[in-house]
């Protein structure tokens, strides 16, 4: 979750194409010398990586407010984010997210201007009263959404905090003034007593036991300018955090499981760097069995790392060496898994796309599917999660964007949200990863491949990002079975996961430049 400091550094974003892309895929093979020669996308069965756990957004901040907007227009929304039904023409009426991510907040909500952070879309709510009861009437547009989410489908909920509550910190505040851990060690059994007590209270309120709970966000940053809720945290913090929460949940009887330690970026999974005590989180978490903060046999804690992809995104080579890194790292530690839990396009490095201001068209939505590619193709991560789901602001921050309005407004698409949705919305939970090559794909300019089997076997996923203005055509090679007919999706200037012509078995797919195509193809 970002800072204010880090969101006001934008520039200006690219500009779209054309509408070149849907006619070149409905087109098909052009009866001329200029029919490009196929690539072949060789795709192993028998060597398999990750298997997929889950594709996520949260509803921070957004959600509080759009949840209680007008029931046609947040209705909309939510059909966006979290269908897996079809309109006319086989169009997919939205992504399909199979996971929901909800904020919930420390209270600064209840304290208004006085909380110190000047954004009231920022502040966040908590069911916990200054009187120290519970009101679980509280939250009431992020539990619409929660609702809406799991009536269209969604099945995997995380509750997440960027602070402990406010009657628990050192300052009284959600943010942490003193840049230190602004929740004293004498206070974790409570904390614990809390996470216990809201997860209970949620399920009695509307049936959903949250699947995962993050205590701890991002603990490498100070969180000292008031821009949102957040603290700040030594992995002694974490580690006392998790085992304090974990023996709450046993004690309450509560399957939620932990998930740590959302670390700030890459590469503080893997080395302290420039924060010491903070940083090395898979060693000290999961890799030394005598460290005190090896949590690798606590209940509850799930054997799970996570990280945000944020300030390593490009150049793209850096991109592939660092996630080459950590994929090691964690394949070091057995049955540790990683998920890159959390990621928008902020500008801070070098390469990266302009963060804002705000683009619906395919230039960020092209960053992010490589993005996306990498994370799973390259550092196998087995889950990957977007920042705001629905965003009022002027960054590349958004899937869907809205008015900054608490009660009424428009709400507008981006492209973000389609090309997310060439993979979450075909690639399910416990879809395995295969190996899949593209011939030359080290040249410049050549899209880039990744293929998935299906969790019942039956269907091969594939995922082509063509950033390229060329149209390259492609042909599947699989080994280890046997392809059948295959329908792609399209999403590009002109499309949103647009259904193309189908690809015959050991047909050609002929991709539109600047595009994110997913090719659904029977397996035999």
């Amino acid at each position: 979750m970002r800072s204010l400091s880090l969101l006001l550094k934008r520039g200006v974003g690219a500009a779209g194409p054309g509408l070149l892309a849907a006619a070149l895929l409905l087109a098909g093979p052009a009866r001329s010398q200029s029919v490009p020669t196929p690539l072949t996308v060789r795709i192993d069965a028998g060597q398999t990586y990750q298997t997929i756990a889950n594709f996520a957004a949260s509803d921070a901040w957004a959600g509080q407010f759009v949840g209680q907007w007008p029931a046609a227009k947040k209705e909309a929304i939510a059909d966006l984010l979290f269908s897996q039904g079809v309109g006319p023409g086989g169009q997919p009426l939205g992504i399909g997210l199979s996971m929901w991510r909800v904020n919930l907040g420390a209270g600064s909500a209840e304290q208004g201007a006085a909380s110190g952070i000047k954004d009231e879309w920022r502040r966040a709510e908590s069911f916990l009263t200054p009187a120290g009861t519970y009101d679980w009437n509280r939250l009431a547009g992020q539990r619409w959404f929660m609702a809406a989410a799991r009536q269209r489908g969604v099945k995997q909920f995380l509750a997440f905090l960027n602070s402990p509550p406010v009657s628990l910190t050192r300052n009284g505040q959600a943010y942490a003034t003193a840049k230190q851990p602004n929740l004293a060690p004498d206070k974790f059994g409570a904390l614990g007593e809390y996470c216990a007590r809201i997860i209970e209270g949620v399920r009695q309120k509307t049936g959903i036991t949250f699947d995962y709970l993050s205590p701890v966000n991002e603990p490498q940053w100070d969180w000292s300018d008031g821009g949102q809720e957040g603290t700040p945290f030594q992995n002694e913090d974490v580690a006392g955090i998790s085992k304090a929460v974990s023996t709450s949940l046993v004690k309450a009887r509560l399957t939620t499981r932990l998930l740590v330690a959302e670390a700030g970026k890459l590469d503080y999974l893997l080395t302290n760097a420039d924060k010491p005590g903070r940083g090395d989180q898979i060693g000290a978490f999961f890799g030394d069995k005598t460290a005190p903060t090896y949590l690798g046999g606590t209940a509850r804690v799930a054997p799970i790392i996570a990280g945000h992809s944020y300030f390593t995104t490009s150049p793209y080579p850096h991109a592939v060496a660092t996630r080459r890194q950590l994929a090691a790292g964690v394949a070091a530690v057995p049955g540790l898994s990683f998920w890159q839990s959390e990621y928008c396009i902020l500008g801070d490095n070098a390469g990266e796309i302009n963060g804002g201001p705000r683009d619906l068209g395919m230039a960020p939505a092209l960053y992010l599917a490589r993005t996306i590619h990498a994370d799973l193709a390259v550092a196998n991560a087995a889950a990957w999660q977007w920042w705001l789901a629905i965003s009022p602001y002027n960054y590349k921050d958004g899937l869907v964007y809205v008015d900054k309005n608490q009660t009424d407004g428009n709400f507008y698409p981006s492209k973000m949200l389609w090309a997310l949705g060439n993979y979450s919305r075909f690639v399910r939970p416990g879809a395995v990863r295969l190996a899949a090559r593209l011939d030359a794909a080290e040249a410049v300019g050549q899209p880039l491949a990744s293929a998935y089997r299906s969790a019942d076997g039956r269907q091969l996923i594939t995922v082509i990002v063509n950033d390229s203005d060329t149209a390259p055509a492609l042909r599947l090679a699989l080994s280890g079975g046997q392809l059948g007919a295959g329908q792609p999706y399209v999403t590009s200037a002109a499309s949103d996961l647009a259904p193309g012509a189908p690809v015959p078995a050991g047909g050609v797919l002929h991709v539109a430049p600047r595009s994110v195509t997913t090719l659904v193809s029977a397996l035999r």
